[in-house]
């Protein structure tokens, strides 16, 4: 990613958390792996407000800067928001949960469900758990309450 994008993305979300009242540092960090870059804000007050519950509020700012940041830049670019590391140690807590959920699903020899998750989580979920030739995944339910099942690799339905 090249110097003017970086920028624009900075500017953009420094902009956006001084509008809405609040202050904090940005940093980017971009991946090695892939061609995008996380947004790493250190809000100085009321990251709780920032966040909402259950990340509502982040999601909803990450959207707001990437639709400004497109205004201004036509090629989509790939970044991600986090304030004071919440996405990171919430992906964490995700994968932990995953590996939990397999675990149980091999020693037990049943589907194991998972709680409700956002799309982003779910893809989480899968990409974790597609390295154990042990289980597999799918996503199951509509809208707010779709989930993911892990099975047995060996496990006929």
């Amino acid at each position: 990613m090249d110097e003017k994008t970086t920028a624009v993305i900075k500017k953009t979300i420094e902009e956006l958390l001084t509008k809405m009242g609040f202050s904090g540092k940005v940093t980017l960090i971009e991946s090695t792996d892939e061609d995008s870059v996380t947004c790493d804000i250190a809000a100085d007050s009321d990251s709780n407000f920032l966040i909402g519950q259950h990340g509502v509020n982040l999601q909803a700012l990450q959207h707001l800067a990437r639709l400004i940041v497109r205004k201004h830049i036509p090629e989509k670019i790939r970044f991600t928001l986090d304030i004071n590391n919440y996405r990171q140690q919430k992906n964490q807590s995700v994968i932990e949960q995953a590996k939990i959920a397999a675990n149980e699903a091999i020693t037990q020899g049943r589907s194991v469900f998972m709680q409700p998750m956002s799309t982003y989580e779910r893809r989480i979920v899968h990409m974790e758990l597609s390295q154990n030739p042990q289980i597999s995944t799918e996503s199951i339910g509509e809208g707010e309450n779709r989930k993911v099942v892990i099975k047995p690799a060996n496990l006929i339905d």
